[in-house]
């Protein structure tokens, strides 16, 4: 479904992102972890081109492209980005519109859909989230929570392939991070194909099939989340969940489960 070749970018000569080989199977969920800094973000921003690499291949479906990009690819560019949909750490709301005029702005100004069918589609997406309650509330009057699944809501109604998520709950206060990631867990159990770049490990182990951690700017693990969270094999990752004590809590969660 999604494949990358080679993916490399930099930033005032820093490699952030270096020769990344990637393969997203339809209806994967892929929990992406690693230290600040370590390119998990433009991994995400570089799929979706708002980031462009300066070398490698990305293929989404029957769109290929190779970078750096040549104006020939315009066309192929705003393709792409129409399958996939991004949730950022900031809600990125536009002020003056309510929740539902919100998640109907993407259908009327790209996908070019009647007012009637537009409004329809994202009453829809917001009941998916739970805000239909709140769909004629404007960005300042709902919770960052609120917001955050307006925002999700926005996302789904494209139909997007792929949806990624940048660390979605990281701006929200600690009270509101779990009706969001109830909203995502229930997006991944419908069959979405997703990456979610997060801290919230425990999260991450119960709804991703597949984890990958980066570390300068490399995938240094793929796996199941029992392999990667129980039996890490890099010494980097080793020592990132050291330093979380993640390890320490999943051997006794896995004794515990053991009794059980």
């Amino acid at each position: 479904m999604l494949k990358i070749e080679g993916l490399s970018k930099k930033y005032e000569g820093n490699v952030v992102l270096d020769k990344i080989d990637l393969k997203v199977n339809k209806g994967d969920v892929i929990g992406i972890i690693g230290p600040s800094g370590t390119g998990k973000s433009t991994l995400l921003r570089a799929i979706n081109l708002l980031e462009k690499p300066e070398e490698g291949k990305l293929l989404l479906d029957n769109i290929s492209l190779e970078f750096p990009l040549k104006n020939t690819d315009r066309k192929k560019v705003f393709e792409l980005r129409s399958k996939t949909g991004m949730v950022f750490q900031r809600f990125n709301l536009l002020k003056h519109q309510t929740a539902l005029q919100n998640v109907m702005e993407g259908l009327l100004t790209v996908q070019r859909k009647k007012k009637d069918e537009a409004q329809k589609l994202a009453l829809e997406a917001l009941e998916q989230v739970g805000m239909t309650k709140w769909r004629n509330h404007y960005p300042k009057h709902l919770s960052g929570g609120q917001q955050q699944r307006v925002a999700i809501a926005r996302t789904l109604v494209m139909r997007p392939d792929v949806i990624l998520l940048d660390e979605p709950t990281s701006s929200l206060d600690p009270e509101l991070i779990s009706e969001v990631l109830k909203v995502i867990k229930e997006i991944a159990d419908q069959g979405y194909t997703m990456l979610l770049v997060s801290h919230e490990m425990n999260f991450i182990r119960k709804v991703s099939n597949r984890v990958l951690f980066l570390d300068g700017g490399h995938i240094v693990e793929d796996g199941s989340p029992q392999e990667v969270f129980n039996r890490p094999k890099n010494i980097r990752t080793i020592q990132f969940f050291e330093k979380m004590d993640i390890l320490a809590n999943h051997e006794i969660e896995e004794k515990q489960e053991k009794v059980v």
